[in-house]
């Protein structure tokens, strides 16, 4: 019998189980509650994983989590419902302008995303899972912008 694969966010409080790895369609999100943070939680089509903030901060609305993934000139990217907008989902940073309207930067806190439980023959995890923060993944968020 294989272990269970859970995947697991840490926004700065240690990793907490978020859902099964296999409940994760490839292309979409879900949302999730983290340590008080809205967190939006990818697995794109090669099983990579990505973890960053819900909330759009071009309409305020919490609905990253139902956007699109893609990319552009290799950057993964979600697409956001509300305005379309894409962001980087290694950085966060808003790949069509740097600010919103209101002046406030256009980005999205991200969060170090890990599976659990991945003991299978070989071991291995996905490509792009991290089992510990590295520096585009900071261990503690950056704050989220009203």
């Amino acid at each position: 019998m294989t272990a269970r694969r859970v995947v697991e966010v840490d926004t700065g409080g240690g990793w907490t189980p978020v859902c099964a790895y296999d409940d994760l369609i490839p292309g979409r999100g879900v949302a999730a509650l983290v340590g008080g943070h809205q967190v939006a939680v990818f697995r794109d089509r090669a099983g990579r994983l990505y973890a960053v903030g819900n909330r759009d901060p071009f309409s305020g609305a919490y609905v990253v989590s139902r956007g699109l993934l893609g990319s552009r000139d290799g950057v993964p990217v979600v697409v956001e419902p509300m305005y379309h907008r894409a962001f980087d989902l290694r950085s966060g940073a808003c790949a069509d302008e740097p600010e919103t309207p209101g002046g406030g930067p256009a980005t999205l806190p991200v969060w170090p995303v890990r599976l659990a439980g991945a003991a299978g023959p070989s071991g291995d995890r996905p490509a792009g899972a991290t089992a510990a923060p590295s520096a585009d993944r900071p261990s503690a968020p950056p704050r989220e912008h009203p």
